[in-house]
């Protein structure tokens, strides 16, 4: 699936004033907010690292996937959970027309790690040759920086301070890091998702 995220983060709902007093940057400086603009790369670079480690959104935005077949004749699997709410299913044709289907012709399963949505009958709707279908849907764990549970703020805390001291090269994740994060990321077995 190829996922684009519709609705980014904006600098508001960033915690750089959290990160900075991680990090016990000095305050009361005229040039306190000079640092700003690289604690949100490191913000921005922490948070899309943990969640596509985990597959987790952290917080709540649109998403949109795109599939040229469905994975399962009967289930398609999302790639961001936990899942608020699918707000539309559009198959297009080769042609690039569009039709959305009824929301009531699929069943949105929510699940920890893999939210899906399933047919409510044998089988999802057909794809075209030649086509795909677009699923847009909501997900994550809170709508502030405030309501993201504990352990996953101090870990994109934690992970963007140790990128910030370039103590982690980017696609480094440090063992405190990893192991905040591994009752969030999805068990595989036998190495299947």
């Amino acid at each position: 699936m190829y996922l684009v995220e519709q609705s980014g983060l904006s600098a508001a709902a960033l915690p750089i004033s959290d990160l900075r007093a991680h990090l016990r940057l000095g305050t009361g400086f005229a040039d306190d907010a000079v640092q700003d603009p690289v604690l949100e790369r490191s913000l921005r670079a922490a948070i899309a690292q943990i969640e596509s480690t985990t597959g987790k959104a952290l917080l709540r935005r649109d998403f949109s996937g795109t599939v040229s077949a469905w994975r399962e004749i009967g289930r398609q699997v999302l790639p961001r959970a936990p899942l608020e709410a699918v707000t539309e299913i559009a198959v297009i044709d080769g042609k690039g027309d569009r039709k959305v289907l009824d929301l009531d012709s699929v069943h949105v399963r929510h699940d920890a790690h893999r939210p899906a949505i399933v047919a409510r009958g044998f089988s999802l709707p057909a794809i075209p040759v030649g086509g795909h279908a677009e699923i847009a849907f909501r997900a994550g764990y809170a709508a502030s920086w405030a309501e993201l549970p504990g352990d996953l703020s101090f870990a994109v805390l934690s992970l963007a301070g140790a990128l910030y001291e370039e103590r982690a090269q980017p696609g480094q994740v440090p063992a405190g890091v990893r192991a905040l994060i591994a009752p969030y990321r999805q068990p595989r077995l036998w190495g299947v998702f």
